[in-house]
């Protein structure tokens, strides 16, 4: 089963949504998924050495006092599904582009897995600054990728085209959020769902293997 995961590096319901994904598949055993991950930027326009945490909250949520309300929702959630999310921790809101970068130059599906994971791990529950070319060097090593390569790669900025032409290309699929997920090239469906939707699609999807053009299914 081919299933299209598109996420951005700085958004907590894509770890959550990635997360009850698993959470779903862990049920299906006999479905061996091929995920492809599909960069999507929710911040277009972020400068390309982030911004600071505070000023991004307070522009993009209206206040401090409505993102505690928004982020504590997130992070109840989270919990549900055994993740622990510290946003007091995160001091910078970055450029996602170079952090997209890295799960691609991950070599196989299980090594952009663990890049992803461990993305997500070091921005949502370390605070770390996964717009920092050192910190994503060092997160790529951990994962088995060599460090003078993620290094060049990233100060090269090849592929920093890619990523943008993917995110354009998404939008004009009419995606104008994420998570998104999208089953054999057939049915798709937006936000982090709960477990049991995610396992209604593997079995809608499950129905046909052949892919065709995507269609919006309403799971619900």
């Amino acid at each position: 089963m081919e299933i299209d995961f598109v996420y951005d590096t700085a958004c907590p319901w894509c770890y959550i949504g990635r997360q009850r994904l698993r959470l779903a598949l862990g049920s299906r055993a006999a479905v061996a998924p091929v995920l492809r991950f599909r960069p999507f930027l929710l911040s277009p326009d972020m400068p390309r050495a982030g911004m600071e945490r505070r000023q991004y909250v307070e522009r993009k949520f209206g206040g401090a006092r409505r993102a505690g309300r928004i982020l504590e929702a997130a992070q109840t959630a989270a919990r549900q599904v055994g993740l622990d999310l510290h946003f007091e921790r995160i001091t910078r809101t970055p450029n996602t582009i170079d952090s997209h970068l890295l799960v691609f130059m991950g070599e196989t599906q299980a090594q952009r897995e663990a890049l992803l994971d461990h993305l997500y791990r070091a921005y949502f529950v370390e605070g770390r600054d996964i717009g920092a070319t050192s910190e994503l060097v060092a997160i790529g090593a951990a994962e088995g990728l060599d460090p003078a390569r993620v290094e060049e790669r990233l100060t090269s900025l090849e592929g920093v085209a890619d990523v943008v032409a993917e995110n354009a290309r998404l939008h004009n699929m009419g995606m104008s959020g994420v998570p998104g997920f999208i089953f054999n090239s057939r049915y798709a469906i937006s936000g982090a769902q709960e477990t049991g939707v995610f396992l209604r699609m593997i079995d809608l999807a499950l129905e046909t293997q052949v892919p065709e053009p995507v269609t919006h299914a309403h799971a619900g």
